[in-house]
């Protein structure tokens, strides 16, 4: 008996083992780096993944649009007087690498097995937009070691800023050209576009546009730029721009209405710095970008400032962000064609590319009229580029039309210098950050790799300069 016991025992023992053994490949799959399935499945989650995570009012709304100061704070000011949250700073860093560059690659490794030309080119404007975002937050970051874990590779080197730079405009490149040739891009799962390479083609060679005016001031690009120019393809309206739609109910709605009417949280409110430039020119997007206060009137909050609210600034006597952005389906941009028109003026004007820098200018501001449904009564002819101010007038004018698009403003502000802009009330620093710092965790995994991107790049603080600003 004893031994029938011990048959069975071990009977059941080699059926669990053999049982493990069938499942094992199925069991220790890595989700980030799917085998099987069709490369489409993955480009929505991919998108929205970033498109989230910039349109978070943690991410774009705290260390982006209050640091451009279009955006202020009633009671919760320790961001917008630069004291950022270690746990957003690190959700960005895990949030693009692991959520968007990883999940983009598996996109491309998957679309260049099933011979589809234009997923992989999706797939490398994807990942060349993220390290983007990566680079013109933190400075130098892992690039060409970075999605490696496969290879050994778990503590990856710091690339330098102008090394992922090259990456990033090369990525571009490649897509262009892979874009329009062979293979098919899902209707269903391209929540961009539709399944048109042609629409990716022009986002991929608007970005390459953006990506080599954000260097111009550090390297010689006026060939490149203008042989974009020539290409002509490029955004040539509002119909082009790369934006995602969002829907209409949570949790698939834009995040800044998740946030602020779902989630009955009105902390966010617009600066004195804009509603002041807005009134002063007689801007008819201010009723877009704004609602009036308890007194009838638009009033904004200047940045900072610790006791609050108070009689001065409280949650009633400051306008509300416009309802125009506060519905769910609000898109969330890659980039606008009013950002790419106001780069090319900037361009033009500095003599990059051919071309009138008044046309760009003039047709970035009718952009963004477009774009936030108003008409122009007059303010173009009132604001006509003037020779003396060009550039600033320029910078000041994309600072509008990126209102609400967080992070690329605040990017763009510290590239031009324009709106010219004074740090934050009682702020915690002495200027507006240039960056933000890696996440703590770093300097325990990957201590090496951090200490040499810190020597190499400056102090890991908020006023370390980015590459292109120097």
């Amino acid at each position: 008996m004893k031994r029938f016991k011990i048959t069975l025992i071990l009977f059941a023992a080699l059926l669990v083992v053999s049982s493990c053994d069938k499942d094992f490949e199925e069991i220790n799959q890595d989700p980030n780096n799917p085998t099987s399935l069709p490369s489409h499945l993955i480009m929505p989650t991919a998108i929205r993944n970033g498109m989230n995570e910039m349109y978070s009012t943690f991410t774009g709304g705290d260390m982006g649009s209050c640091w451009s100061q279009q955006f202020a704070k009633v009671q919760y000011n320790d961001e917008a007087r630069y004291i950022p949250r270690q746990a957003i700073i690190a959700r960005v860093w895990s949030t693009f690498y692991a959520n968007v560059i990883s999940q983009a690659n598996a996109m491309y490794n998957l679309a260049e097995a099933e011979e589809n030309n234009n997923m992989m080119g999706v797939a490398l404007v994807i990942q060349a937009h993220g390290y983007s975002i990566l680079t013109d937050l933190y400075g130098d970051v892992p690039f060409s070691e970075a999605i490696s874990a496969d290879e050994g590779i778990i503590a990856p080197a710091y690339d330098t800023q102008s090394g992922v730079y090259s990456g990033i405009i090369d990525m571009l490149t490649q897509a262009s050209a892979l874009l329009g040739t062979n293979g098919t891009i899902d209707s269903g799962s391209d929540i961009l576009y539709g399944g048109d390479a042609g629409l990716w083609k022009k986002m991929a060679n608007s970005l390459k546009f953006r990506a080599l005016m954000r260097i111009s001031d550090v390297q010689p690009v006026g060939p490149q730029l203008q042989a974009l120019v020539d290409g002509g393809n490029m955004f040539s309206s509002n119909a082009d721009e790369a934006k995602l739609i969002y829907l209409s109910a949570d949790p698939n709605a834009n995040p800044l209405y998740e946030t602020i009417v779902f989630g009955t949280r009105g902390e966010w409110k617009v600066n004195s710095v804009l509603v002041d430039m807005m009134l002063g020119s007689n801007d008819p997007r201010l009723p877009q970008y704004a609602q009036k206060n308890d007194a009838d009137i638009y009033r904004g909050k200047p940045s900072g400032l610790v006791n609050v609210p108070s009689i001065d600034y409280s949650y009633t006597n400051v306008s509300a962000i416009g309802e125009f952005y506060l519905q769910p389906e609000t898109p969330g941009y890659y980039m606008s064609n009013a950002e790419l028109q106001f780069l090319m003026a900037e361009a033009a004007q500095k003599s990059l590319i051919s071309g009138s820098a008044s046309t760009y200018y003039e047709a970035g501001i009718a952009a963004s009229f477009d774009a936030n449904e108003v008409s122009d009564n007059g303010y173009i002819a009132a604001n006509m580029l003037q020779t003396s101010t060009a550039l600033e007038q320029i910078g000041n004018e994309k600072w509008l039309a990126l209102f609400a698009q967080g992070l690329e403003s605040w990017i763009e502000q510290k590239r031009t210098g324009y709106p010219v802009l004074a740090p934050a009330l009682e702020a915690n620093i002495s200027e507006i950050p240039s960056r933000i710092n890696y996440p703590e965790i770093e300097q325990s995994i990957n201590a090496a790799n951090y200490d040499a991107a810190v020597a190499s790049q400056g102090a890991d603080n908020l006023t370390t300069p980015i590459w292109w600003m120097n």
